[in-house]
């Protein structure tokens, strides 16, 4: 079964467990990356006027891609990490998932967090798949954990 890592990180963290992921369950890796990228003024959450926060505030918000070249099709399992943000995905989780055909998929998602869990983020997600793409897990990625760990969870998909 081939696997691809995506992941979207705005400030590291979460692109540094994408790769661990990837490299301890020999998977492809891809960065999901906005068109335009994140500054840290975008993402300051306690600015009711910037960036992060506006995008969040509209369950309309697409942030556009920097690039369609996922090549989702290949695969039959497809990792999808980011941070958590008020409690879900960033909404170019969103844009991604609607970017590309996941019919038939086996999707795992997981995510980092200075303090939240996941919430509702794989029910909120699943509006933006096709019926015939399924949502195995949802697990919090905290920390650094060993690859030795990250393998163990990944392989059972």
């Amino acid at each position: 079964m081939k696997k691809l890592v995506t992941y979207f990180s705005a400030e590291g963290t979460t692109a540094k467990v994408a790769k661990d992921l990837a490299d301890a369950i020999g998977a492809d890796l891809y960065e999901i990356k906005p068109e335009v990228p994140y500054t840290k003024a975008d993402l300051n959450w306690m600015d009711k006027q910037s960036r992060s926060t506006l995008e969040m505030n509209d369950p309309a918000s697409r942030p556009a891609l920097a690039d369609h070249e996922a090549d989702v099709e290949a695969y039959d399992t497809v990792f999808i990490g980011f941070p958590i943000w008020w409690y879900v995905a960033p909404t170019i989780i969103n844009t991604f998932l609607e970017a590309y055909d996941f019919g038939g998929k086996k999707i795992a998602l997981f995510a980092t967090s200075g303090g939240s869990g996941m919430g509702k983020t794989a029910e909120v997600l699943k509006k933006s798949l096709p019926d015939t793409a399924v949502i195995v897990d949802a697990k919090m990625l905290n920390g650094h954990p060993g690859k030795d760990a990250l393998k163990a969870w990944a392989e059972q998909f």
